[in-house]
């Protein structure tokens, strides 16, 4: 599971900076419009936020300083920065998941969240982050072609 696992999550990593890379604008990537209130920057650093604290932090060792609040109030980051965030996170998600085995998918996950089952797995959470970097991969792409049609 884990080889399969590391290879979505570094897939639908490159697949979020090709995201992020094909904006026609740095603005773009921080446009708001309508009812979209989180545009793709801070999708972005949400995604880094998320995974660096979930998978590298909690599974991993690696510490993370989370700041979820600024996760969705920056504005602006360089396009570059954002890159280099969602690279770091791919590869740190890759090699903590390289070094996980099947009696460490099936403990109870380091962080109990509300809203999740109690005792839940770490392989559990796994996909649930998974389904997490998807949703917010198809909002990136949504908004991107969104804009698209108006930049």
């Amino acid at each position: 599971m884990i080889p399969d696992l590391a290879f979505l999550y570094t897939r639908d990593l490159n697949k979020v900076i090709a995201e992020v890379e094909a904006y026609p604008t740095e603005d773009s990537l921080w446009q708001v419009t309508g009812q979209i209130a989180n545009p793709a920057g801070n999708l972005a650093l949400h995604l880094v936020g998320n995974l660096s604290q979930f998978v590298g932090d909690d599974l991993g060792g690696v510490p993370y300083e989370r700041d979820r609040p600024a996760e969705f109030s920056l504005r602006d980051v360089p396009r570059a920065e954002l890159i280099t965030g969602l690279q770091h996170t791919r590869d740190l998600t890759s090699q903590t998941l390289a070094k996980l085995d099947d009696a460490s998918l099936s403990r109870v996950h380091p962080r109990q969240l509300p809203g999740f089952p109690e005792g839940m797995s770490s392989r559990f959470f796994l996909i649930h982050l998974y389904g997490h970097l998807n949703y917010h991969l198809g909002q990136i792409n949504y908004h991107r072609r969104l804009l698209s049609r108006t930049v």
